[in-house]
C-alpha cells in the first residue's frame, strides 16, 4: 500500500507558542512526531509548515519539509498546498498526524490508510475509541461520531450521541480521533467548499465532508493513542513519558 503521511506544523499556537521547536529530551516535539511516521510503512513524510524556523529545524534532523503559505483556517487547507506542491494525484492517499502527537502509535497511521484504501467508495477514513462511561461522553471536548452497520459515519458531534433515554437498552458511545486519511481529490474538493452550516455549529471541520455528500469510513483504534500537546501542562505529561520510555 502506498501512501504518504503530511505532519502540518505552525508556531503560532495560541496556548503555547512555538510548539513544534518545544524541546522534550534531545530532541524537538516536530522531531518526535516526525519519528513516529517514519516508523509506519508510508511512501513518504513530509512536514508542512509556516516557518522558516521548524523549515530549518525539520531538515536539519533529515526531514523532508516544505513552506506553506501562513494564511491557512486549518491543517486541512495546508495539507491540501503540499498536495499540491507535490504533484500527487487526486487518487493518491494521505494521512494527516498532526504536528503535536509524539505518542502516536505507527501502527494506527497505517491502519487509517489500509482503512481508506480497502473502501474505494469512501473519501476520507479516520478512527475511534470507547467511551469508559457515560459521564465522559457528556464532555463536549470529547467528540462522538455514530456509524452505520457498514461503518461509515452518520454524524459527529459535541453532545453526548446516540441521547440514551431512560429504561433504553446500553450505548456504546465511540469517542472519535483526530486522524484522518484522504484522498487527495477529496481533500482538495474539501478546502474549496466553504464552511457548512453544521461545521460551523458544532466547530468540527468533519462534518463538511459530510454535508456535502462525502462518505467517511471509521473503524475502532488498533492501539491506544495519547492525548497530544496543547498546553503547557501536555509537554510536561509527553516528557514524562518519553523520558521514562527511554
Amino acid at each position: 500500500m502506498n501512501y504518504h503521511i503530511v505532519i502540518p506544523a505552525r508556531m503560532a499556537s495560541e496556548r503555547l507558542p512555538g510548539k513544534p521547536l518545544a524541546r522534550i529530551g534531545t530532541s524537538t516535539l516536530i522531531e518526535h512526531v516526525w519519528l513516529r511516521a517514519q516508523a509506519s510503512s508510508a511512501t513518504s513524510v513530509v512536514i508542512a509548515t509556516d516557518s522558516e524556523e521548524v523549515l530549518e529545524a525539520a531538515r536539519s534532523f533529515g526531514a523532508d519539509a516544505l513552506m506553506t503559505s501562513a494564511q491557512h483556517p486549518s491543517g486541512s487547507d495546508r495539507i491540501a498546498e503540499c498536495a499540491d506542491l507535490q504533484g500527487w494525484s487526486d487518487a493518491e492517499l494521505i494521512v494527516n498526524l498532526q504536528g503535536d502527537e509524539p505518542l502516536m502509535p505507527p501502527d494506527c497511521l497505517d491502519q487509517v490508510a489500509g482503512l481508506l484504501a480497502s473502501h474505494p467508495d469512501a473519501d476520507v477514513a479516520s478512527l475511534y475509541d470507547q467511551f469508559a462511561d457515560e459521564a465522559a461522553a457528556g464532555d463536549p471536548n470529547a467528540v462522538k461520531v455514530v456509524t452505520d452497520r457498514r461503518g461509515r459515519a452518520l454524524y459527529f458531534s459535541r453532545a453526548r450521541i446516540p441521547y440514551r433515554r431512560a429504561g433504553s437498552g446500553a450505548v456504546n458511545w465511540k469517542r472519535h480521533i483526530g486522524l484522518y486519511a484522504y484522498r487527495a481529490g477529496a481533500l482538495r474538493g474539501f478546502t474549496q467548499t466553504p464552511p457548512s452550516p453544521l461545521e460551523q455549529a458544532e466547530k468540527l471541520e468533519q462534518l463538511r465532508f459530510l454535508e456535502s455528500g462525502r462518505t467517511i469510513v471509521m473503524a475502532q483504534a488498533r492501539a491506544v493513542i495519547p492525548a497530544g500537546v496543547d498546553t503547557p501542562e501536555d509537554l510536561a505529561r509527553v516528557r514524562r513519558l518519553l523520558t521514562a520510555a527511554d
